[in-house]
């Protein structure tokens, strides 16, 4: 018997500044992670060139609304090339120091960013020029453009050099400018823009920002080099925090949208449970070691209660019920990402990979299993068991991205950018 004792659940408003400056761009790379974890299975199903064109309808679909709901939050609401630049550096397309973007700004209309560190190319470039330019050519063109659209429909994205390098050693990885002029004709907002845009997860109100505490509660100052979580307010970030969750939650909504035009509803559920198994294996390994969590029944609700698949708490509806002996986890079926048919709605009874990958990131000696399941939710209970499970296959693939192994440093004090006057 799972005990009824619960302790109060932890949020990000549990955490303290110093763990949220920590754990925001932890969920950042994981975002970025969403992909490693998808596209292998993509590949086997519609290969190369099927994989890029369902990346390119997921991003399309889902950045541009996520991108808004940002600077709504922080406050840097505009339509020039700082607000663009800013949105990259909260975005988990573009995860800090993994996609290692730097920015130059000549005026509010042109700007110039590059990468001296692409993490995304790391991965790809040992599959040959084929998939490089698959990914830094097909699908990088309109989904930059895409998330430039929702800044400014004139915006424009477009490259000074990019990979397949030549050299094979060339740095930056790759360059690009950012122009936005009237005479630039904007892209079509694409039938699966439109759908994701109706959505409970773009609409869901999350934590307001209380402007009481220390730190910075937005990001209405000049563009800064690089974004240090640390002078963020706590309030600021558990925001931040939220918005980053609920991004992970639209790229798959976008991810799944894509997939099902192309198989039936069954083999588009196996797909994209394969790729949530991958991720929440992935992702609980690392908010684990980011905040120092025990591999005990401690740490892995505490690891439940920041896991992105389980937030944020305004859109999952979940409960953690923890008594010092004995974890379940409650899912419930009537929160906004069961309208949207999100990530919590492929687990059941019959399908707990995704929970099971996830447990186990935090202890390989954990398991899961059903107490009861009926239709207002899933309740599952941890145990432990004696020999440890052996790593899934969904989760192996996910690590074969450098991003699975990546560690954050302390860049010190970021500079800000300012404007480049253009001589005439």
């Amino acid at each position: 018997m799972v005990s009824p004792v619960t302790r109060p659940q932890r949020s990000f408003a549990d955490l303290s500044r110093h763990d949220l400056a920590t754990l925001v761009p932890e969920l950042l790379l994981c975002g970025q992670l969403i992909d490693r974890s998808g596209m292998a299975h993509l590949i086997v199903e519609f290969g190369r060139d099927g994989m890029g064109q369902v990346a390119i309808e997921e991003w399309q679909a889902s950045s541009p609304w996520y991108t808004r709901r940002m600077q709504r939050a922080l406050n840097y609401e505009g339509d020039d090339v700082v607000t663009i630049f800013k949105g990259l550096q909260l975005d988990i397309g573009a995860p800090p120091q993994f996609m290692d973007f730097r920015y130059r700004v000549d005026d509010p209309q042109h700007g110039e960013f590059w990468l001296d560190h692409c993490g995304a190319l790391m991965d790809v470039e040992p599959l040959g020029d084929e998939y490089v330019k698959t990914m830094c050519h097909d699908i990088e063109d309109p989904t930059f453009d895409a998330t430039a659209l929702a800044t400014n429909p004139h915006a424009q994205v477009r490259p000074i050099h990019r990979p397949p390098r030549r050299p094979a050693d060339r740095n930056p990885h790759c360059a690009w400018t950012v122009i936005i002029d009237e005479a630039h004709v904007p892209p079509v907002m694409e039938s699966h823009t439109e759908q994701i845009g109706r959505t409970a997860a773009v609409a869901v109100e999350l934590s307001p920002i209380d402007t009481a505490g220390e730190g910075n509660h937005d990001y209405s100052g000049p563009l800064l080099a690089d974004v240090r979580f640390s002078d963020f307010s706590q309030s600021a970030l558990v925001r931040i925090a939220e918005e980053v969750c609920l991004q992970h939650h639209l790229l798959a909504l976008g991810f799944l949208l894509a997939v099902r035009k192309r198989v039936d509803e069954d083999k588009a559920l196996e797909i994209t449970r394969k790729q949530l198994t991958g991720i929440a294996g992935v992702a609980a390994q690392r908010i684990r070691d980011a905040l120092g969590l025990p591999a005990d029944l401690e740490g892995l609700a505490t690891v439940l209660s920041l896991h992105p698949l389980l937030g944020p708490k305004q859109y999952v509806d979940s409960e953690i019920r923890f008594d010092g002996d004995s974890l379940a986890l409650w899912i419930g079926r009537r929160g906004l990402v069961d309208a949207d048919g999100g990530w919590p709605t492929l687990l059941d009874g019959e399908h707990l990979e995704p929970l099971h990958a996830l447990v186990r990131g935090v202890n390989p000696h954990f398991t899961v299993r059903v107490v009861t399941e009926e239709p207002d939710g899933l309740l599952v209970a941890v145990d432990t068991a004696a020999e440890p499970a052996p790593e899934c296959v969904e989760v192996a693939i996910t690590k074969v991205s450098t991003g699975a192994g990546f560690v954050f440093e302390d860049r010190g004090i970021p500079l800000p950018l300012y404007v480049i006057r253009r001589s005439t």
